[in-house]
């Protein structure tokens, strides 16, 4: 049973600053007996998407480069699978919001674009972000088949699907996700309660596991709300973290439980897939 560890924490005043931070994190879930180690969404700077302002470009990085060389070394030196968020330049005004894969040979197995791009007040992504082109890859590593979408797309049941279709036997999602404060009193509870419900779902429809791990604290007005969590393939939370603290939150997954819930409850073997041409559709009321 691998053990998974997700890095719950805040913004630094620095990417260096992060980095370093979180390679302590890193190494300290190693000496924990972690074998899959996942950072939040842009782990290494601030929610700079709160304001559309081209200076925050700067922060972007090419991929592979210096950081992912440091992870794909650390993973190497521990012996662990490390999965990892990044404002990636692929090119001249050419930017995503890219997670990266690294075995735990250090090799970097691959990365994931984000595809579903939100634009919300104090979430102003498609400034930023160009759509992701990688498809829905799955990586076979060292601990496990690994599906990894990036926080919005944990909306979305055809991505989850997907993925659990390439084989993954776990669905993580770095995320970076919170409360403005004219919504918080009103629907604060219902948008976290809408949030863990999705994702739970996903779990329950494609028979996997399912790990999202949020980052904490207040950037500009967004007060992000932690809570990272994972849960088995029937939706059952078995791990979850505060709502306001940094912490390392450490969880024994159970690959066998996801062949078993497949046998009693087969949707992949039920599924009509003669029939789902109109999900194609942007609209069937045209």
């Amino acid at each position: 049973m691998p053990r998974i560890a997700l890095l719950q924490s805040r913004a630094f005043p620095d990417q260096e600053t992060a980095l370093t931070h979180h390679e302590e994190l890193i190494r300290q879930s190693a000496k924990d007996g972690a074998q899959i180690v996942v950072t939040q969404e842009l782990f290494l700077t601030p929610y700079f998407c709160v304001v559309e302002d081209t200076d925050q470009f700067d922060l972007a990085e090419e991929i592979p480069g210096s950081s992912t060389q440091r992870l794909g070394d650390l993973a190497t030196e521990l012996g662990i699978v490390i999965v990892s968020s990044h404002f990636e330049k692929r090119g001249p005004g050419l930017y995503h919001n890219t997670a990266v894969v690294h075995d735990a040979d250090g090799s970097m197995l691959g990365i994931y674009r984000k595809a579903h791009i939100p634009q919300d007040p104090g979430f102003e992504e498609k400034f930023y972000f160009t759509p992701g082109d990688t498809s829905w890859p799955v990586w076979n590593t060292r601990f496990g088949r690994l599906g990894v979408l990036v926080c919005w797309d944990q909306w979305y049941p055809e991505a989850a699907r997907l993925m659990a279709l390439g084989g993954a036997e776990i669905l993580i999602y770095p995320t970076a996700i919170g409360w403005l404060p004219e919504e918080k009193d009103e629907l604060g509870s219902a948008q976290h309660c809408a949030w863990e419900t999705v994702q739970r779902g996903h779990a329950v429809a494609n028979g996997c596991y399912v790990a999202a791990v949020n980052r904490i604290g207040k950037e500009a007005d967004t007060e992000f709300w932690g809570q990272s969590f994972v849960c088995n393939p029937y939706g059952v939370i078995e791990a979850k973290g505060t709502e306001d603290q940094e912490e390392i939150i450490l969880h024994d997954i159970n690959l066998k439980q996801v062949e078993d819930f497949r046998r009693i409850w087969p949707f992949f073997r039920d599924r009509r897939i003669d029939a789902y041409g109109d999900i194609l559709k942007r609209w069937n009321q045209d």
